[in-house]
């Protein structure tokens, strides 16, 4: 039996068709109401004329006059309605056909958009500010479902990815408590709930970035000074510092303006910085975490600045790659799970902020710098 629930219902002509007939109709009715009130008005005072100026001697040189006038505005108001006819038809005809073509544009792209393919786009058809302010809007909507599309794939290779070595090393494990290889002692279950840990992470993770990364992080924008957000961040993060024998040094400008932030997730981000700014410093080491006001933009700049292993020029274009490790400043053994960078700089961008990173070079420490824009 043939599937004609997504067919398109066919119900006469097209939406071209349909507007040259109504022009079309509206143009008739001009043109008959123009000669119905030519016909009989145009006479009776082309007539009373005649009478005021007293031409024509005999009845006979009256009706005669008239006749010819009658005959000339025939022949004269048929032409001119002819001729306005003819060209409002053309003009109908030619704007019939361009809605009709970006109509059905507008049908296609929605259609290829519906099959999964959101890479397509609709020109502007040039018909005003409503069918532009149309097309944009559709496009804008194709390009976000496209976005959410490859979020999607990405979070499912990444998934497989990532999840492979803890599941893998589960299984070997309990393979190996089953065949009595090994015992169930301590290290053992220790290494077991390592590994759960790290799966459960990862799910948070994934989590968190993803959201961030579509817009719908829900956050509580309120005037925030800079200064307490800096300084909130630094003291959550002394203990931890203090454990490693790594010195935090806060660099706090006075005066700073308000921003517009939510600052639980701006505390994330800098907790996030901070946490990875630790992980890649050596003991003895030092951090800086800094609130200034940026020269020539006047924009707030929140940095964080660390004196350890640095990062190669290569990778600084891919550190805010979601699971992006290099071998000296981002490989697994420091615990990492690889997205951290990239919900910062998610949460960031949904503060209309930028993230940035520099480093001179492989030992040389790096710079992690906020710039939000002031209240």
């Amino acid at each position: 039996m043939k599937d004609t629930a997504n067919e398109p219902t066919r119900r006469g002509a097209g939406l071209a068709g349909r507007l040259l007939v109504a022009q079309a109709l509206v143009l008739l009715a001009g043109t008959l109401t123009a000669w119905t009130i030519a016909s009989t008005v145009g006479p009776q005072l082309f007539h009373a004329h005649l009478a005021r100026a007293s031409i024509g001697s005999t009845s006979a040189q009256t009706l005669h006059t008239e006749e010819a006038y009658q005959s000339a505005n025939a022949i004269s108001l048929s032409l001119a309605l002819l001729a306005a006819l003819l060209a409002a038809l053309v003009v109908s005809v030619y704007q019939s056909r361009r809605i009709g073509r970006s109509v059905a544009n507008f049908a296609s792209a929605a259609s290829d958009v519906a099959g999964g393919h959101y890479d397509v786009r609709v020109p502007g058809p040039g018909l005003g500010p409503e069918f532009d302010a149309l097309a944009s809007g559709f496009n804008q909507m194709a390009d976000r479902l496209g976005s959410v599309e490859r979020t999607r794939r990405r979070l499912l290779a990444d998934l497989g990815h990532e999840m492979r070595t803890p599941v893998a090393m589960l299984e070997a494990y309990l393979e190996a408590l089953e065949d009595g290889v090994a015992t169930l002692d301590a290290a053992t279950a220790e290494l077991l709930r390592a590994q759960t840990r790290r799966l459960a992470r990862l799910s948070d993770d994934i989590t968190a970035v993803s959201r961030a990364e579509e817009g719908q992080v829900g956050l509580h924008v309120r005037p925030v000074r800079a200064e307490s957000v800096a300084t909130a961040a630094a003291d959550a993060a002394a203990e931890s510092y203090q454990a490693k024998g790594v010195h935090l040094v806060t660099n706090i400008a006075t005066g700073l303006p308000e921003l517009s932030l939510d600052p639980e997730r701006m505390g994330q981000v800098l907790g996030n910085l901070l946490d990875n700014a630790l992980r890649h410093t050596p003991t003895g080491g030092a951090v800086t975490i800094s609130a200034t006001l940026s020269a020539g933009t006047g924009d707030v700049e929140l940095s964080v600045a660390d004196t350890g292993e640095g990062i190669p020029a290569a990778h600084l274009p891919h550190l805010f790659e979601r699971f992006y490790r290099v071998d000296t400043a981002r490989d697994r053994t420091h615990g990492g799970s690889g997205i951290g960078l990239a919900i910062a700089k998610a949460l960031v961008e949904a503060h209309d902020g930028q993230l940035t990173a520099t480093s001179p070079g492989a030992g040389h420490g790096s710079t992690f710098r906020i710039l939000l824009p002031p209240r």
